[in-house]
């Protein structure tokens, strides 16, 4: 019985310190690019250029197709270093939004939501490129998840591309 009382005891003091140690955090950046939601919408998708133009995702490929339920390989480059992971995709609405979760070791670990929304404005189009990190590692990982710089250059160089792609 005292076992039993201590291992009830081990695991809900556990369960407290997870609790206690879970953590959230949002980055968020938008640009508004003079194309249409289409245009950019192409350029966002085209994962096979990324390495030409992309400087926070070098690398992203989706296998099986880009639809709800699906893998993608992704390389993401921040800091000055590179990082894998296979995120699962949640969201490809054409023209409006492409999601995906990626988990580091398992749930509530490190997970983050990242997401690209393509918005119409009467100028073109706004994309707002946010990431949603929660887990017990949020309140650890510092500046590891300091994502805005590279969401800003990754949408400054989206702008370009597309502009690019309008002149040709």
């Amino acid at each position: 019985m005292r076992r039993i009382v201590g291992t009830t005891v081990v695991a809900l003091l556990f369960g407290v310190g997870v609790v206690a140690l879970y953590g959230e955090r949002i980055e968020e950046r938008s640009i508004d690019i003079e194309a249409p939601p289409g245009v950019v919408w192409s350029v966002l998708v085209d994962f096979a250029a990324y390495p030409e133009w992309n400087p926070f995702i070098r690398y992203a490929v989706a296998p099986s197709g880009l639809a709800v339920g699906q893998r993608l390989d992704v390389r993401i480059a921040n800091h000055g270093s590179e990082t894998g992971f296979r995120p699962e995709v949640l969201a490809a609405t054409p023209k409006r939004e492409l999601r995906w979760l990626g988990r580091v070791v398992a749930p509530g670990i490190l997970d983050g939501e990242h997401a690209f929304e393509v918005e119409e404005t009467r100028a073109g189009t706004r994309v707002t490129q946010r990431e949603h990190f929660r887990g017990v590692l949020v309140p650890v990982a510092g500046s590891a998840l300091d994502v805005g710089d590279a969401f800003d250059a990754m949408n400054r160089a989206l702008r370009e591309r597309v502009l690019a792609t309008i002149a040709r």
